[in-house]
């Protein structure tokens, strides 16, 4: 790949591997990290691309980056420090969508991440199932039936926060 193609990837493409890094990780930085990495391995990779599209061998290479570093670091950031970290690097939004957003991603860190993963894919890029599948490596109907569950426990999770306390 010569410096210019990989720019023209880069600038299509980083957008994409942040906002998927930061859904995953929860922290603006790590998602920096992530995406910095995804692209430099993108670059020294010599092997050849085994998914139907860069941005799912992208997406690829982000999460096992993000797997790796929860594996090394073997610590939890707690959700409410996520959503602090969160609130202070985003843009100035009206208070309600914040709140909203800062909720969101409170409720999708309660979810294991293989779920997390595939239900972002497809709820937030619109990956085809097969796609999923090979981000997860897992089979197709595996991949439908995780982004069908992640579906129902994140429902299951919201109706809960959202029912008052007696």
């Amino acid at each position: 790949m010569n410096q210019d193609s990989f720019h023209d990837l880069y600038v299509r493409y980083a957008p994409d591997v942040y906002r998927f890094a930061l859904w995953l990780s929860g922290n603006p930085a790590e998602a920096d990290d992530i995406t910095s990495e995804t692209f430099v391995r993108a670059w020294a990779g010599h092997s050849k691309i085994r998914t139907e599209t860069v941005k799912a061998y992208l997406f690829t290479i982000a999460r096992n980056l993000f797997l790796q570093q929860r594996r090394q670091q073997k610590r939890e950031v707690s959700l409410e420090q996520a959503a602090q970290i969160v609130a202070m690097h985003r843009p100035s939004e009206a208070v309600e969508q914040q709140e909203d957003w800062e909720k969101m991603v409170q409720l999708l860190q309660t979810l294991p991440e293989s779920d997390r993963t595939a239900l972002i894919l497809r709820a937030h890029y619109e990956m085809p199932y097969a796609e999923i599948a090979r981000v997860l490596s897992i089979s197709l109907s595996a991949a439908k039936v995780k982004v069908h569950r992640a579906r129902l426990k994140l429902t299951a999770v919201r109706t809960a926060w959202e029912v008052p306390e007696k």
